[in-house]
């Protein structure tokens, strides 16, 4: 049974939002989503919902709690903007500066922001994982495949990896392959990363076998409410594009969008889908 009476669903890009909202109506919870405008999927439109500004704070505060809400989930893929371009309202504007002071730390400060404007409003803010349920990364292998001994050591290193850079607020995703840092994720998120990967030589990703890992990981200390890593059909066609052997996430504390089609995915290009544990890292 849910937390909340009423969830809102702020909505950035991409099919999470969407997710949430279907996942809310399966189990008969009423949601209201404000869609932000120039992020949200158009889609969201068939929802109950309404539009608002990036820095339409007052607005974004009135309309969830105008509507019943009590809850609200923070959902989708929202890039940094050019703060110079914002047009705030009142609201928007108070909190301006927290909000540029925090941009200036990362993007785990400037969610943290946002956060504690809407909790302080007297909102409960809960994760994507638990608005939905069925989304978080399991334990252990998702489709036929599994990693072999060499794949669980690049999958170490490359945890090792976000967690030293993630501390820096750099990115929550990186590639290994025999033990050789091929990427990092930085601002341009893991799809670019993983295209960088497909234009380094065969030579260097092992030839024609697949080989090397992407690893998502949460950064240290951040906020599992917010941001949470993610990975879909397009991470699992990517990850194949780049040669690599499979995809790992730490077991939940990452979403896996479409599971079953994900899934499918990875079994016919002959990838893995795993979910990995501290405990396991210690092993390794």
């Amino acid at each position: 049974m849910a937390r909340w009476t009423k969830l809102g669903i702020v909505a950035g890009g991409g099919v999470l939002p969407a997710e949430i909202a279907r996942a809310c109506s399966a189990r008969g919870e009423p949601f209201h989503v404000v869609r932000l405008k120039g992020f949200a999927d158009p889609g969201l439109s068939s929802f109950p919902g309404d539009d608002c500004g990036l820095a339409e704070i007052g607005k974004l505060l009135s309309l969830l709690k105008g509507s019943g809400c009590d809850s609200v989930v923070l959902a989708g893929v929202v890039q940094r903007p050019d703060f110079r371009q914002l047009t705030p309202d009142w609201r928007g504007v108070v909190i301006l500066p927290k909000v540029l002071a925090a941009a200036s730390r990362g993007d785990g400060p400037l969610l943290q922001v946002l956060v504690d404007a809407l909790e302080a409003e007297g909102l409960f803010v809960v994760g994507a994982d638990e608005a939905t349920s069925d989304l978080s990364a399991p334990r252990g292998a998702l489709g036929r495949f599994s990693p072999s001994e060499a794949d669980f050591e690049d999958i170490s290193k490359a945890a090792s990896v976000v967690s030293a850079l993630g501390a820096l607020d750099i990115g929550q995703a990186a590639v290994v392959a025999d033990g050789l840092v091929l990427a990092v994720e930085a601002a341009e998120g893991t799809d670019a990363m993983l295209r960088r990967c497909a234009s380094l030589s065969s030579t260097l990703k092992g030839g024609d076998n697949p080989n090397g890992v992407l690893v998502k990981r949460p950064k240290p200390g951040q906020e599992l409410r917010v941001d949470l890593p993610t990975i879909g059909v397009e991470t699992v066609r990517l990850a194949y594009d780049a040669g690599l052997a499979g995809i790992a996430v730490e077991a939940g504390a990452a979403l896996i969008i479409d599971r079953d089609i994900v899934k499918a995915s990875a079994d016919e290009l002959g990838l893995f889908i795993y979910g990995f544990s501290d405990e396991e890292l210690k092993k390794t």
